[in-house]
């Protein structure tokens, strides 16, 4: 039987990563398959897709297969050119056996881990069933944020925060107000450097934020996601499927809400030309997450959010797209740190 491969990346040649030509080779994957993962035992092979290349970082492949009844398994193996992240790997693994299986009751999951092939530095997870997400099936969350009557996803995905951080899975790392601050105090000075003519803007908002940060209100730190927004939220029916938690971390539960709605008000910003355009979504979200928790988060909530959009300002630089939305972020920031005469 021919087995289609696809590699539009090239990532074949990438030497950080030289056994990526064996992780795409059909009598190779086949052989590693039968070897390390059960549950595609006695699976026929049918497609193999790189779905994503971070030349000397990161490699997504999508595998499809097909078993003896029929069934189509499609399977997602993540390669890291560092090594085996093997703490991803765990951390969705005991996700699933602790309450995120797809049987879940609440309707919250996780894609089910399903082993790791060493010599590629590669770990697997099902594909979530569906076709609008690249590499993870399903729809993403983004795709529902501008249609109507879908305020109640907004509820859901609260929900969804609130499960993972009632969770109590160890986390290995930590990452405070500090860290925080450090990022955005690494990050503006670049923009500086590309801007200059913002330099005193800039400056103004980065004392702010600092100075926003210092007043913060710490809440009872637990395992959060830290990358939190719609694109990781993988809608599929009734049940939603979280996703990508490599950097799953002891920090404040608001900074998971907070980074959620500056998305949302970021992508506002530049896909409907207002931020507060979504501003019915943003509500709903943390309504739900208050109700579930307690009212002292609204606070730090808000500061996040503000913190979050000044990350957004560099974020914006990378993308030749999103430059043109950079200063109306300037904008957006002074707006919510009070600063006036910034120009």
């Amino acid at each position: 039987m021919t087995v289609f491969v696809s590699d539009r990346f090239n990532s074949v040649t990438d030497p950080k990563m030289p056994f990526l030509s064996a992780a795409i080779d059909p009598l190779e994957v086949q052989q590693r398959f039968t070897q390390y993962l059960p549950i595609v035992e006695n699976a026929q092979l049918q497609k193999i897709q790189v779905i994503r290349h971070k030349p000397g970082r990161r490699c997504l492949i999508e595998y499809e297969l097909l078993n003896n009844h029929g069934q189509t398994i499609t399977l997602i193996g993540k390669i890291r050119a560092k090594g085996t992240d093997f703490n991803s790997y765990e951390l969705q693994k005991s996700l699933w056996q602790t309450g995120f299986a797809d049987d879940s009751a609440d309707g919250i999951s996780v894609p089910q881990p399903v082993g790791i092939i060493p010599e590629w530095q590669m770990w697997l997870q099902r594909k979530v069933q569906g076709a609008f997400a690249p590499g993870v099936g399903g729809a993403i969350a983004t795709q529902f944020l501008t249609q109507t009557n879908t305020i109640f996803l907004a509820k859901r995905i609260a929900e969804v925060a609130h499960k993972l951080h009632q969770a109590n899975i160890p986390p290995r790392r930590s990452h405070t107000m500090s860290d925080e601050l450090r990022i955005l105090n690494e990050r503006i000075p670049l923009v500086m450097q590309q801007y200059p003519e913002w330099k005193k803007r800039l400056e103004k908002i980065l004392a702010a934020s600092n100075h926003l940060g210092e007043n913060t209100p710490e809440q009872k730190h637990c395992g959060i996601h830290r990358d939190f927004y719609s694109d990781q939220v993988i809608i599929n029916g009734s049940r939603l499927y979280l996703i990508d938690l490599d950097l799953y971390c002891e920090g404040n539960p608001a900074i998971d809400i907070g980074n959620f709605i500056a998305h949302i008000k970021e992508y506002s910003l530049r896909i409907l030309g207002n931020s507060e355009a979504l501003h019915d979504w943003e509500t709903a979200l943390t309504e739900r997450f208050i109700q579930l928790t307690s009212e002292e988060f609204k606070t730090s909530i808000e500061f996040y959010i503000t913190l979050t959009l000044v990350r957004h300002i560099h974020i914006s630089t990378q993308f030749l797209e999103r430059r043109l939305f950079t200063e109306a972020l300037l904008n957006l920031c002074e707006q919510r740190l009070h600063i006036r005469n910034a120009s």
